[in-house]
């Protein structure tokens, strides 16, 4: 019986390929993020296809964002404590039941509460797969080229959402874009079973308990916060379901900061913000993430709505934004090598910004090549480039006992942020639409014009702000028992024992 224990802790140890292991946690994340945008093309089909009213539609998009974001915290505590590796996989086999009940859905309700389900699979999901790409490469160059990948996904996952969103809608109708999904997790599932080392054998369990108080408070805080700005868009700011749910979520989170402070296993440990670039991360990547979503839904509008475009076509033009942010997420690490982190990220959100600038020079008889391809460029590599970055200073320094909460939290700030931006700028849009009067077209072209000037110049505050929150952390020291072991320079990313 030891002889087989023996063989079964080596075969556990026996060393699997990174790039393999990159390739599994790399596609469950894309499958979360295209699962974001792959509805936003199809949104007449699938309205007329269950019986939506205008007001319906939008929780096809708002049920999935809801549940995603106000329990991405909880997710990444889940991982940390019961194994990130076990949470990741239920968490895919949640997210593709969901998606195939989704598809088959005939009502409206069954719709809406699979796509919420969706959610709550993908709040498990992305932190643990990042978690997962953190411990299994090492600080240096592995895990820079590691979050190069991490970075081209997470936005050609955006976009090929509404590529393929359109072109499965066209040609088999819309049921298939959720079927589309079901199939692809399914298969990512299986690959990181196979792939996906488990953690080693004797690894010490993780410490602490969850913290049930923090985890219900800043879920429903979370929760009140996207209800009521997402309810804002059709409800009107001065709405009193708007008012009272934007209420209770500052009373709750106000309570939440006060409740952290005092609880010995925090859900967000204040701990957390005093390490490295954590808290600058963060907020960066809030207010990234507040045009970000935007982006994916004012462009599609002007596609279809403005310039007449079919489904297919307007997905088709998302190739080029896609292509874009697949370089720069993979010349990112190679760039703040040469020119440093600081420097990368603040020229990064400055690109992003002059093409968002560009997009709101947008006109009503315009053209996908002189309106929407440049700009579409240069947003596509500005995106990619921070994001990489700012995903790397939200998790700057952090304990291997904390990443899947790190990446929680950093999940968290970029779709709350892409919430409230959405909101906002949904609400400036059709003010400006409505006040215009001129013909349709005109009249849409002006306040996505507006959308996008406003983007624009929240992106070069953001660029400006990191000039002074991203500037080098003093080294740090660790106790003896917290030092982790010296390890031989890798010649290429290798995988770190687990931890």
């Amino acid at each position: 019986m030891n002889a087989a224990r023996t063989q079964k802790d080596r075969a556990a140890a026996r060393p699997h390929r990174p790039q393999a292991v990159l390739a599994a946690l790399a596609a469950a994340q894309f499958t979360v993020m295209l699962a974001t945008s792959i509805v936003n093309v199809a949104l007449p089909q699938i309205s007329a296809g269950v019986g939506l009213s205008d007001g319906g539609t939008t929780w096809v998009v708002n049920a999935y964002g809801l549940a995603f974001g106000a329990l991405l915290l909880a997710g990444g505590r889940v991982g940390d404590l019961l194994g990130r590796r076990r949470v990741l996989i239920a968490g895919l086999a949640l997210f593709a039941l969901s998606s195939l009940a989704a598809g088959l859905a005939t009502s409206s309700a069954v719709l809406i509460a699979a796509r919420a389900v969706q959610g709550l699979g993908a709040a498990a999901i992305a932190p643990a797969a990042l978690a997962l790409v953190m411990e299994s490469f090492p600080t240096g160059a592995g895990r820079g080229r590691a979050l190069g990948v991490w970075g081209a996904v997470s936005g050609a996952g955006g976009a090929s959402g509404v590529i393929l969103g359109g072109a499965l809608t066209q040609a088999w109708g819309w049921p298939w874009i959720f079927h589309s999904v079901a199939l692809a997790t399914a298969g990512v599932l299986a690959a990181v079973v196979l792939l996906v080392p488990r953690p080693a054998a004797g690894a010490a369990e993780p410490a602490g308990r969850f913290d049930l108080l923090g985890t219900t408070t800043v879920t429903l805080a979370l929760t009140g916060l996207v209800w009521g700005l997402t309810t804002a868009r059709g409800a009107g700011w001065t709405d009193p379901r708007v008012l009272g749910a934007l209420g209770a979520a500052v009373l709750l989170l106000g309570a939440f900061v006060v409740i952290e402070r005092s609880r010995p296993h925090a859900l967000v440990p204040p701990r957390l913000f005093r390490t490295g670039r954590v808290a600058a991360g963060n907020l960066l990547m809030a207010l990234m993430g507040s045009v970000w979503i935007a982006l994916f839904f004012f462009l599609p509008l002007y596609q279809q709505h403005v310039l007449g475009s079919g489904p297919l076509a307007t997905g088709l033009g998302q190739l080029p934004f896609a292509a874009a942010n697949m370089l720069g997420a993979v010349l990112a690490p190679q760039i703040a090598r040469r020119f440093g982190a600081r420097a990368t990220v603040t020229a990064a959100l400055l690109i992003e910004a002059a093409g968002m600038l560009w997009l709101s020079r947008l006109h009503a008889d315009g053209s996908y090549a002189v309106d929407v391809l440049g700009p579409s460029v240069l947003v596509g590599l500005g995106l990619s480039i921070s994001f990489v970055e700012l995903t790397t200073f939200a998790v700057d320094g952090v304990p291997g006992k904390d990443t899947g909460l790190a990446g929680g939290l950093v999940n968290t700030t970029r779709q709350v942020g892409g919430v409230i931006g959405l909101a906002v700028l949904t609400t400036l849009a059709g003010s400006v639409t409505a006040a215009a009067h001129e013909p349709v077209r005109e009249a849409l072209t002006a306040g996505y014009r507006a959308a996008f000037t406003v983007s624009a110049a929240i992106l070069a505050a953001t660029a400006l702000l990191a000039l002074f929150l991203t500037r080098p952390t003093s080294p740090r020291t660790t106790t003896p028992a917290t030092a982790p072991a010296p390890e031989p320079r890798p010649v290429g990313p290798g995988l770190s024992r687990s931890h």
